[in-house]
């Protein structure tokens, strides 16, 4: 009964590796189209924040020669294209194009009485030659509002007053300046059209503006605020998507792509874009954000070599998110800061123009790496025929990478776990494929690399006492085979997560901790329980003996110094985890002189320590299994390298690549260190044991 009882088991297994094989059969027309769609947006555009140049300009003694001389600057650094905004009264004023004063300040020149009861904007026109355009441009936006609005002069000065404090007044938005957009034009340069939602959206005036916008050569639309222009929140009886549909049709109109700001570079995405992004057929540019605040760090009190230091910090910064983030736009922000020391107002721009096309500058690196300066667009996406057929196959092969990893632990349950799951997901593919997709990503990348350690240490454990042939050979072997299985959760999450969506970081592969100490946990519980063919009382005697064992100061410290690594491992996992300036500059010098950096989880620890436990259980130290153990850091993190959707396909084969090579070459410097130390031990500490 028994015999039978394993031969059905090893028949479900072959069937199991079966759909395996199958799956990633379907799997890889997945990552040929991704191939394609991530090779298909080369342009990488350089994006100037105008209204900072503007603000800044407020600090010279001659404004307008000063931004003029700095558009020349910025052309001749490769920035090429400039940010304008909804202009605002402060805007024009900046521009001067206007002067703006309060009630009090009008009746101080007019040398006329205060009105006590009086709060409202007063303007002066003060280029006649804009005077016409500007005026419009003014009335347009505030008989929006329903403001009330009058002739106004001030010796022989054209002007008008605003029944509106001068405050809230300056802040409103008008309409895109169109003096300022054909003044750029005129000079060459790109226009990218920055719009908010802080007007009531009206589709009529939207058409108008985004036509204006298209006929001067805007090609792209980057969200200025917390929310998309259309965004409501529901109210007036229209849907919360209603406007934003309509938007989305203008934008596709006039042939308008839609510029997403990346996460890491902005908290909170703007309300409804996964909305807009979706209505414009995504068609979405990628954009990394190089704040104010960040340049504010370039005007500090630095010596040469501090500035130096930092500006290359940040074009290698710029470098990396067009090679490893799919970042098609770079959005540079500046402003003038007041520097006490020295005694006057200061401003980054030539650090920032250094950043670009200074020594090492980022532009000419990034052309280096095979793009092209120029307007970016977004990505065409390509996908495979039959591509729910083939994903369902993909979901099939998935679930079976699972059931397998399970079935290390109860054999006998392997076909019930794989149809209960098959079903499951059936259903969830038809009913929620989104829940799905996330579900089944982090269950098959946490069983791919589990189960390539378990592969790994059962393997150890059948061949324990008995000959191989060459250590070095079976050392090798053994990684390859684990990298191959865990490599089966990379593929199957590339065919899972394959829409444009994960590309563009507006969907995300979520439980990148769970992927980080899940297969560690999991194959350690393998490793004590389960490796050793134990029964279910052998099981649990073994459990019961560990949890009533002696505990003594040693295993204390051990267990501590176990905590902390792990705490700290989990720590450095994510987003969120924080390097020390020592490694920045080590991963500086990684990515500078490879190209591609690979993997410090990879190459330093996991698979040196992985070689060193399967040499140390090859030499008949069955405590080299927990050497083995550290290997599944490096397994979880070679899948989750393909966790990240946004990173280029073939950067992440590389970097896998790298992190096996140099990780074969430490883990076989630590193996020489190691026997270095135990021929030491032998040789001096046996002999002074024996006085």
């Amino acid at each position: 009964m028994a015999g039978r009882t394993v031969q059905w088991n090893r028949t479900i297994m072959k069937l199991l590796w079966g759909l395996v094989i199958l799956g990633l059969l379907a799997s890889l027309p997945f990552t040929y189209e991704r191939l394609r769609t991530e090779g298909s947006s080369k342009k990488v555009e350089f994006v100037f924040d105008y209204r900072d140049l503007l603000e800044i300009s407020d600090t010279k003694t001659n404004p307008q020669e000063f931004v003029n001389t700095q558009l020349k600057e910025l052309k001749k650094n490769g920035i090429h294209s400039l940010a304008v905004y909804e202009s605002t009264l402060n805007e024009l004023k900046l521009s001067r194009r206007v002067e703006l004063y309060s009630s009090r300040d009008a009746s101080i020149i007019m040398q006329t009485p205060i009105v006590a009861h009086e709060n409202f904007a007063y303007v002066l026109f003060s280029d006649k030659e804009s005077q016409a355009v500007t005026k419009d441009l003014i009335e347009r936006a505030f008989n929006r509002l329903n403001v009330k609005m009058r002739p106004w002069s001030f010796k022989n000065q054209e002007g008008m007053i605003i029944e509106m404090p001068l405050d809230e007044a300056s802040i409103k938005s008008l309409d895109p300046d169109p003096i300022t957009l054909k003044a750029l034009k005129d000079q060459g340069f790109q226009i990218v059209s920055r719009l908010s939602n802080r007007r009531a959206f009206n589709a009529e005036d939207m058409d108008k503006l985004l036509g204006q916008l298209a006929q001067l050569g805007v090609k792209t639309i980057l969200t200025d605020g917390d929310s998309v222009p259309g965004y409501s929140n529901g109210a007036g009886g229209k849907s919360k998507v209603e406007d934003i549909e309509a938007m989305a049709e203008l934008m596709n109109k006039h042939q308008l792509a839609l510029a997403g700001v990346e996460p890491v570079s902005l908290k909170v995405p703007p309300k409804g874009m996964s909305t807009l992004a979706k209505e414009l057929d995504y068609n979405i540019i990628r954009l990394h954000s190089f704040s104010e605040a960040e340049a504010d760090k370039l005007t500090e009190n630095l010596t040469p070599e501090e500035l130096e230091g930092r500006v290359q910090a940040i074009a290698d910064r710029f470098v990396l998110a067009v090679k490893d983030r799919n970042i098609r736009m770079i959005f540079l922000n500046a402003r003038a800061s007041k520097n006490l020391i020295r005694g006057q107002y200061v401003d980054p721009l030539q650090a920032v123009y250094d950043t670009v096309n200074g020594k090492d500058g980022a532009l000419e690196r990034i052309e280096k790496s095979g793009y092209t300066p120029g307007t970016a667009h977004s990505f065409t996406v390509y996908e495979p025929p039959m591509q729910k057929a083939l994903q369902l196959l993909s979901v099939l092969g998935s679930v079976a990478v699972i059931a397998l990893m399970l079935s290390r632990f109860v054999p006998r349950l392997t076909l019930p776990i794989w149809i209960i799951g098959t079903v499951g997901a059936a259903g969830l593919f038809v009913v929620k494929h989104s829940l799905l997709i996330k579900l089944l990503a982090l269950g098959v990348t946490v069983s791919a690399s589990t189960l390539a350690i378990m592969t790994v240490i059962s393997k150890l454990r059948s061949i324990s006492n008995r000959p191989v042939r060459s250590t070095f050979g079976t050392m090798f072997a053994l990684l390859l085979q684990a990298t191959i299985i865990s490599g089966c959760g990379a593929v199957f999450v590339v065919a899972l997560m394959s829409h444009i969506t994960f590309n563009l970081q507006l969907a995300q592969f979520t439980g990148v901790k769970m992927l980080a100490y899940l297969p560690v946990v999991l194959a350690a519980i393998y490793l004590i329980f389960f490796s050793e063919g134990l029964s279910a009382a052998g099981i649990f005697g073994k459990a019961k003996r560990i949890l009533f064992s002696h505990i003594s100061v040693i295993s204390i410290v051990a267990g501590a110094v176990v905590l902390g690594a792990g705490y700290y491992y989990l720590s450095r996992t994510g987003n969120e985890g924080q390097a020390s300036s020592l490694e920045l500059i080590f991963r500086s010098f990684l990515e500078n002189t490879l190209g591609v950096r690979p993997r410090t989880k990879e190459f330093l620890i996991g698979h040196p320590i992985f070689l060193l436990g399967v040499y140390l259980c090859l030499k008949r130290k069955a405590w080299g299994l927990y050497a083995v153990l550290i290997g599944a850091i490096a397994q979880a993190d070679i899948v989750g390298t393909f966790t990240h959707l946004h990173t280029p396909l073939d950067i992440s084969m590389i970097r896998v690549i790298y992190g096996l090579l140099f990780g074969s070459v430490i883990g076989l410097l630590l193996i020489a260190a190691w026997e270095l130390c135990a021929r030491s031990w032998h040789k001096w500490v046996g002999p002074l044991n024996k006085l």
